[in-house]
């Protein structure tokens, strides 16, 4: 059954809003319509406002999450499987000489029970960390500042006078998004500048962060996506990987 343009306008931006991005000839498929059609509605739809036009397709438009943040002991329950093959991978990275900042983060924590590396240092600013890191007997230091309740960080003034004294080989961070035109962003703006500071003063800033954290924004941004390495399960855009480095860690 051919579609009418509007019922072909409401399908497009239904398959969008749901994929957030999805090429042309996927359109023309899904559709049955020809591609030079799906072109010339990606273009209508594009200067309605309605999504973003790119190369070869369309994207959902991003708009920013806010400053809401779930709490640390929901966060823990999502995507519980993935954060452990990610946090097996980030642990083997780490050598003997390396000197470690931890980020906090519900991913970054699952980081700390695989570590088996005991003449590391690492140094942390999540709460739950530092007992995590006491309790394996590894070298570690944790920052001082103001605690944020929500995410049970070290955060402030305090904490990033603190991360200004180091310089680290590795940094392991926690991010709430991940945008090609954003960066890396989260909610809150004093742990946004924590995050910051730490990609500033480290050699390697590794993020970890499964695919459902693409293609969101929040708030604030703490860093470009060139300055730092991604380790995730599976990419959902091969176009972040033009951007910087990423071990996608399920191939």
């Amino acid at each position: 059954m051919k579609l009418l343009t509007q019922e072909r306008y409401q399908s497009i931006l239904s398959i969008i809003n749901e994929r957030n991005a999805v090429t042309v000839a996927e359109l023309a498929d899904m559709l049955a319509i020809s591609e030079s059609t799906v072109r010339r509605d990606l273009t209508a739809l594009d200067e309605l406002g309605k999504l973003k036009k790119v190369f070869g397709g369309a994207t959902s438009l991003t708009k920013p999450e806010g400053m809401l943040e779930d709490s640390v002991s929901l966060r823990e329950n999502l995507m519980k499987a993935e954060k452990t093959e990610i946090a097996r991978y980030a642990a083997k990275t780490i050598n003997n000489a390396d000197f470690v900042y931890i980020d906090s983060g519900t991913t970054t924590s699952r980081l700390i029970d695989f570590i088996e590396n005991d003449k590391a240092t690492y140094v942390t600013n999540g709460i739950l960390h530092a007992r995590k890191l006491i309790l394996k007997g590894l070298n570690a230091y944790v920052l001082g500042g103001k605690l944020r309740q929500s995410t049970e960080a070290v955060v402030g003034a305090e904490g990033i006078a603190g991360l200004k004294n180091f310089n680290f080989s590795k940094a392991f961070l926690g991010t709430n998004g991940i945008d090609i035109d954003a960066g890396f962003t989260t909610p809150d703006v004093e742990e946004a500048m924590m995050k910051e500071s730490a990609v500033r003063h480290s050699y390697i800033a590794f993020v970890l962060a499964d695919h459902s954290k693409f293609r969101r924004v929040f708030s604030v941004t703490f860093s470009q996506l060139k300055k730092c390495c991604i380790i995730t399960d599976s990419l959902p855009d091969q176009r972040f990987a033009k951007e910087t480095v990423i071990k996608e860690v399920t191939k």
